[in-house]
């Protein structure tokens, strides 16, 4: 918590792949900072949160973090009791009901596999699994990857109403759902959204590779944000004046491990079932929401701009694309 933030300050805050900066663009009313961090969806979220009252402040962050965790209680993969969990277990039998929430990420996504032609796929559990790239050392069995390659999961799951209440099944024994590429986003936005009720006006949410920019920086004027390079942490690749905007990063450098000098990470190619392979190592998007920034960054990741940028637009027109070698 500080009082009255320098620039020094700010150009110290920032987890993940961002950092966030406020440069001394013209007067404004004390303020005090106050930031929170805690381990959520297999990463850090950051709360950072400018406002004359520390009690509002705090409790402002308690509300937004709710939210966090709450979608992640019912959207993580790896919770046999949240949504997606009781559906990779058992929606490949019966209709699994979930929340009207999980229904609406899934739908999203669903849309963003449709006008990407499968580049994005929330359906790949399976292959996310099986490379586990936290905890793997070497690359699975060819023949395992080879099965789950190509598939076009996205397309064998059906979203409808039984009861009044959503429901989910697979029509392939396997298909699992990982909204890793979407969830995040739609937290986010939730956690955004709890900190305006309550009267936030400058404020940064960041879940990993995903922010949200409430409103302008502390100093005044637009956030700065700046995204880690790829090839050295302590650098920065690019940055950005976001204002009510989202960004998100997809990269090749934070969960990855390396074998016989290849590197290995988290971001799954639908065609293959294994790591997409390409000379770009970060995608960043800035969008109007959360959801909309993670689901692109995902899709478009290792493209170049003039292609991923189309994509990108069929479903967030104003959004912009930036590859980064």
């Amino acid at each position: 918590m500080t009082a009255d933030p320098t620039r020094r300050d700010f150009l110290t805050l920032g987890i993940g792949l961002f950092v966030a900066i406020s440069l001394p663009l013209g007067p404004r009313r004390r303020e005090i900072l106050v930031r929170r961090t805690l381990p959520l969806m297999g990463t850090l979220a950051e709360l950072q949160v400018a406002h004359p009252d520390q009690g509002a402040a705090q409790a402002a962050i308690d509300a937004a973090l709710a939210e966090l965790l709450w979608v992640e209680s019912a959207m993580t993969r790896f919770r046999p009791d949240s949504d997606i969990g009781r559906a990779n277990l058992g929606a490949k039998r019966d209709a699994i009901a979930i929340g009207p929430a999980t229904a609406l990420v899934i739908a999203a996504g669903l849309r963003w596999a449709e006008a990407s032609a499968g580049r994005f796929d929330p359906a790949l559990g399976a292959a996310s699994d099986l490379w586990d790239v936290l905890n793997r050392t070497t690359p699975p069995a060819p023949p395992a990857v080879r099965r789950l390659a190509d598939r076009q999961l996205w397309r064998k799951v059906e979203l409808g109403h039984f009861r009044g209440r959503p429901v989910v099944r697979f029509d392939d024994p396997d298909l699992r759902l990982d909204l890793g590429g979407i969830a995040k986003g739609y937290a986010i936005d939730r956690a955004a959204a709890a900190l305006r009720t309550r009267g936030i006006r400058s404020a940064i949410v960041t879940v990993g590779g995903d922010l949200f920019a409430l409103g302008g920086s502390p100093r005044g004027g637009p956030w700065q944000v700046g995204i880690r390079s790829p090839h050295e942490r302590a650098a920065l690749a690019a940055t950005l004046e976001v204002r009510d905007r989202a960004v998100a990063t997809s990269g090749d450098y934070e969960r990855f491990f390396q074998w016989h000098g290849v590197r290995y990470h988290h971001l799954i190619d639908p065609d293959t079932a294994a790591p997409r392979r390409t000379p770009v190592h970060s995608t960043t998007v800035v969008a109007a929401s959360a959801i909309e920034a993670d689901a692109a960054a995902t899709t478009v990741f290792g493209l170049p701009r003039e292609q991923g940028a189309p994509i990108v637009r069929r479903l967030s027109p104003d959004a912009e694309v930036i590859s980064l070698i």
